[in-house]
């Protein structure tokens, strides 16, 4: 697994989509299923921090304009 914190919001989110479909197609085993939800409830909570951080940013930037 890939430390999610290194990834751009692209990246982890491209990552993301990825275990959702292997996930979905029903091909993985229990344990390989039950490790990619960990890894992806890992990811969607670092998007949704870098989804918020810019929110932020852009606030910020509203505000100061």
């Amino acid at each position: 697994m890939v430390d999610e914190k290194k990834l751009t919001f692209e990246e982890a989110y491209k990552q993301l989509t990825e275990l959702v479909k292997k996930m979905e197609s029903g091909e993985l085993p229990l344990a390989d299923s039950v490790a990619a939800y960990e890894q992806g409830i890992k990811l969607k909570a670092y998007c949704e921090q870098l989804l918020k951080e810019a929110e932020l940013k852009i606030e910020t930037l509203k505000i100061s304009a």
